[in-house]
């Protein structure tokens, strides 16, 4: 039997000479995922009798024309003088004479994966990871195991292909291309190859349109397909936030701007913002909360401890928070006052409230002042100690359900997320224009004095 793996580029070798328990391959299109990947399967089945894998994709569909049809030619499954494996559609397995076996699976809903519990694999592949939720892959974890069948010791491990965006963007992001492990999740464990269409000589030397056609796609995307860029993906939210523009280094702030906080409390995540708004109207989020478990009177304490220096006009929180608790009688809210911490309601009108995050965070043309030069800003800046907003802000993704509003999962980046949204859709973004006094009914600007309608009423600020 020969195996045909033709030529492999650099990055290709690195992946299948990996030994780490996560291999993660990729990051753009065009970088020969797909391809490394059936190459590095059927050499662990030849080198390890008996070993047990499990290829998954989302759905059959695509299991089939991105595996089954390659496998069968890679191993020669209906060519007899030569066949190194055996294909079986009825298990969609492929069987070598050493008693190893690639199984092909799909998971097109949550709940697929669960009919793998049980079961034992030294490799378990997810093609296209990102396309993948975190509760499909940490239960698949649970069967990445030593299956009994071999007589060689070996490291069960698993090997992740993908490309930014999708459901799974974000664990994927965490734990290969920010490394911000949990304390049970050992770094060591964890290994990203980075590839781009680029470095696949193949498919320069045979297709160098493709390259061109990624060169013209719309530039969040481009950005994400072509240059393998995780902060801009797609279905992305917020494809106007730019870490360059938006993040800024910390500053003292002036005693006379307007203080504001915005919150949204759970026992899962307390999530609290500090904004600040100068006599332009533009907004500063200067510092941040972001704790789990507290319970109110924890929570009011945390936050009591850092708003005590200043005064804040409102403190915007969720309407659920007024909800009466069936064994106390109270609301949250109502705790929270108890502690002298007075909230503000704000609209949870979900769609509103996102559309009002995109206008402050619109990205205008403006001169500077002095010099005239032409330069971009944005009414609204993070200070960079603000790290669970930077970090989960950009990570929003469209509900597919309805486009107009953010999906809630992955559910771990809305909490802070929605602070956010009180804050946005309760103060209507001030324009970049310069205000003539004369045109508006002699508002003050210094004193920063403006009207802002909530639909039902006007309150003077």
């Amino acid at each position: 039997m020969t195996l045909d793996i033709g030529e492999l580029y650099p990055k290709q070798k690195l992946f299948c000479k990996a030994t780490n328990k996560y291999i993660c391959y990729g990051g753009a299109r065009g970088g020969g995922k797909s391809h490394v990947s059936r190459i590095k399967m059927s050499l662990l089945a030849l080198n390890y009798p008996g070993i047990q894998i499990l290829l998954l994709r989302r759905t059959l569909q695509e299991l089939r024309e991105n595996h089954v049809l390659q496998l069968q030619k890679l191993l020669k499954t209906n060519i007899p003088d030569k066949r190194i494996a055996t294909y079986k559609e009825s298990t969609k397995e492929f069987l070598f004479p050493n008693g190893s076996r690639i199984k092909l699976g799909y998971c097109d809903n949550e709940n697929d994966v669960l009919q793998y519990q049980g079961q034992a694999y030294e490799v378990i592949v997810l093609e296209e990871a990102t396309h993948f939720t975190e509760f499909q892959f940490q239960t698949l974890t649970e069967s990445n195991r030593m299956s009994g069948n071999m007589k060689v010791k070996f490291n069960p491990r698993m090997y992740f292909t993908c490309n930014p965006g999708g459901v799974g963007h974000t664990w994927v992001k965490r734990l290969f291309i920010d490394k911000d492990y949990k304390e049970t999740e050992n770094p060591e464990d964890y290994i990203f190859i980075p590839s781009l269409v680029f470095e696949n000589k193949y498919l320069m030397e045979n297709d160098p349109a493709y390259v061109r056609t990624l060169e013209n796609l719309p530039e969040d995307r481009k950005q994400a397909m072509l240059y393998g860029n995780w902060d801009v993906f797609d279905g992305q939210f917020f494809p106007e936030f730019r870490r360059s523009l938006h993040v800024i280094d910390p500053f003292e702030l002036p005693k006379n701007w307007n203080r504001y906080i915005a919150l949204d409390y759970g026992l899962d995540m307390f999530a609290v913002l500090f904004i600040a708004l100068d006599t332009k109207g533009h907004a500063y989020v200067y510092n941040e909360i972001h704790k789990s478990n507290l319970i109110v009177s924890e929570a009011r304490q945390v936050l009591k401890s850092i708003m005590r220096h200043y005064n804040y006009i409102h403190k915007y929180a969720p309407p659920d928070l007024w909800n009466r608790n069936r064994d106390t009688g109270k609301s949250t809210a109502e705790m929270f006052r108890e502690g002298g911490i007075d909230l503000t309601k704000a609209s949870n009108n979900r769609v509103a409230g996102w559309l009002a995050v995109k206008e402050w965070l619109k990205i205008y043309k403006t001169r500077n002042e002095q010099t005239g030069e032409p330069y971009e800003d944005s009414n609204l800046k993070i200070f960079s100690n603000c790290v669970n907003l930077i970090k989960y802000l950009p990570q929003l993704q469209h509900d597919e359900k309805n486009p107009n509003d953010v999906t809630t999962e992955p559910h771990e980046p809305t909490h802070i997320t929605d602070a956010l949204r009180y804050f946005c859709v309760s103060r209507t973004s001030r324009t970049h224009e310069i205000i003539d006094k004369e045109k508006t009914f002699n508002f003050d600007v210094e004193k920063n004095t403006h009207y802002v309608d909530y639909g039902e009423e006007i309150e003077i600020i």
